[in-house]
Order: C-alpha cells, then sequence, then structure tokens
C-alpha cells in the first residue's frame, strides 16, 4: 500500500511572504533615509565637507595649530590661494628678529634694481622703486634660525634658498606685478629655477603696501580684510602686511611648470613705511 505525500506548499508559501515583508521593509527604510537627507534633517559626516573649495575664499579658516607659549604670540597658518597656492605663516618671526632684520640691513641700503632678462645681470628699472640690500646666507645665529624655520615651513632644505634680501618702502614707493621666475637662461645656471618666495613683513602699515596678485583665480571681495584694502590692493587678491607675518607663494604648479597666476606686485605705501624680507628659493642647491 502506497503512503500518502504531505504536501509542502503551505511552508513554502509562509517563506515566501517573510522575505517579501523584508525586502518591503528594507525599501520603505531606504525612502525613508533618502527623504531625510533631501530635506536636510539628516546628514553624512564627511570630513571633506570641512576644507575650503579651491578658490573659495569666503571663509579662510585656520588649518594648522601651530604653537603657542605663554607671552608668545599665537602662531598657525591659513591658506589664501591655490591659484597661486599661497600660504600666510602668522606670527612667523619675533618682533625682536623684525627689528634685528632692519637694523643690519640699514647701513647698506641702496636703490632697488631688477634683473635684465637679457644679461641676467641687474639694472634701475621704474617699476620697482623701493630700497633693500642682501645678506650673506647664514651670516650669523639669529639668520641661520630664519633660515633653519623658513626651511621647515617649505620643506625645501635651506642649501636650496638664496640669501636673505631686505626692503624697504617709502610713502608712493611700490613694485609693479611682476614674476619671480626666471625667463631668460643665465640665471638659472646656478640652482635652476625659482620655485617659491617666503615674504616676511618686518613692519605693519598703515595703510596701502598690501601684496597683490592679480592674476590669482578667486572670489577676491570675499577676503575678511578686503574693506581694508587700497584701492591697488583690491584689484586682485592681496594680502596686508603685518609685523612677523609670512606669506609664503610657489612661483611653479606641483607638475614643474611655471605658474602664470603667480604674477605679484607691491602696492604703494600711502601712509606709512614698510620693510619686508624676502627669500627666493630655488629648484636646485643654490651656491651662495
Amino acid at each position: 500500500m502506497m503512503k500518502q505525500r504531505h504536501s509542502r506548499v503551505g511552508p513554502r508559501k509562509s517563506s515566501s511572504m517573510s522575505w517579501t515583508l523584508i525586502l518591503t521593509m528594507l525599501v520603505s527604510f531606504t525612502f525613508l533615509i533618502l527623504i531625510l537627507l533631501a530635506l536636510g534633517i539628516l546628514s553624512i559626516p564627511s570630513t571633506s565637507s570641512r576644507l575650503p573649495k579651491p578658490n573659495d575664499l569666503t571663509s579662510i579658516a585656520r588649518n594648522t595649530l601651530l604653537t603657542h607659549s605663554e607671552g608668545e604670540e599665537e602662531k598657525w597658518v591659513e591658506l589664501v590661494s591655490w591659484e597661486p597656492r599661497a600660504f600666510v605663516y602668522h606670527n612667523f618671526l619675533t618682533k625682536e628678529e623684525c627689528e634685528y632684520l632692519i637694523n643690519i640691513a640699514k647701513p647698506s641700503m641702496h636703490k632697488s634694481t631688477v634683473v635684465d632678462s637679457e644679461t641676467g645681470k641687474s639694472k634701475d628699472s621704474r617699476v620697482r622703486t623701493s630700497s633693500g640690500t642682501f645678506l650673506a646666507r647664514g651670516r650669523d645665529k639669529i639668520v641661520r634660525n630664519i633660515e633653519k624655520r623658513i626651511a621647515d615651513f617649505t620643506f625645501i632644505p635651506v642649501e636650496h634658498g638664496e640669501g636673505l634680501q631686505v626692503l624697504h618702502y617709502e610713502v608712493g614707493q611700490k613694485y609693479e606685478p611682476h614674476y619671480d621666475y626666471f625667463m631668460d637662461e643665465f640665471n638659472t645656471k646656478n640652482g635652476g629655477q625659482r620655485i617659491a618666495t617666503v615674504l616676511m613683513y618686518l613692519t605693519d602699515v598703515e595703510e596701502g603696501g598690501e601684496t597683490v596678485f592679480p592674476a590669482a583665480k578667486g572670489n577676491f571681495s570675499s577676503v575678511p580684510w578686503w574693506n581694508e584694502l587700497s584701492d591697488c590692493g583690491k584689484k586682485g587678491l592681496s594680502i596686508k602686511p603685518k609685523r612677523g607675518d609670512a606669506l609664503l607663494f610657489w612661483s611653479m604648479k606641483p607638475d614643474a611648470t611655471l605658474d602664470p597666476s603667480s604674477l605679484h606686485g607691491g602696492c604703494p605705501v600711502i601712509k606709512g613705511n614698510k620693510w619686508s624680507s624676502t627669500k627666493w628659493i630655488r629648484v636646485n642647491e643654490y651656491k651662495a
């Protein structure tokens, strides 16, 4: 006598219904999450959203807190531009270091010159009306300490840097927009092309004297100090001189091509005096 087979249709229907219910709940939950995200009620944490967008200068934030001890000015670095790549290291120099550089430079100041692209030699020019002098690289302990700090800031060895140049701008004096990189073969023989510049402000300037980048990319009027700039300073991305601050900008892109957005100049001083010190950095070791 044959045994009767039991039907399994019932359990299969129950399992199918369970999976359908789970799938329905997942779809509903996903749909709910999407609605909450769209309404802004729910957000996905992201570290990248806190970073400034390229060329967006609406919120220049402190990116790196460096040091701050009792009795010392707080030091931090601000990203101010991606095109060109430019950073301001606040309170890079102490008040005493600024005064020291000015005092050792004063006895040997002379009218500033520019580089002749045809001969590679210095020549007088109306585009630069300041006075200045060069300090030998590593001339004393204080200068060596500053140069070491510049190397730490740029991650480029001291041997790649030219000697410090100290500049003085009186009322009405300026430096028309120019490039720090060379357009001739004479100056690149010793140390190669200039890759970056560190400009240190040794005094405050009451009005004018900004460092302006007229070819920079960005919404210039959004910088916090826009209303404090002179008419010249509003012609591009500008940095106001503040004693002790150091401006680092790159004349070459990361792919080693020249960066035309690094065009820069010194706006005329309207009120006060401007003292600054410049350090040019080469691609290769520079024979001082």
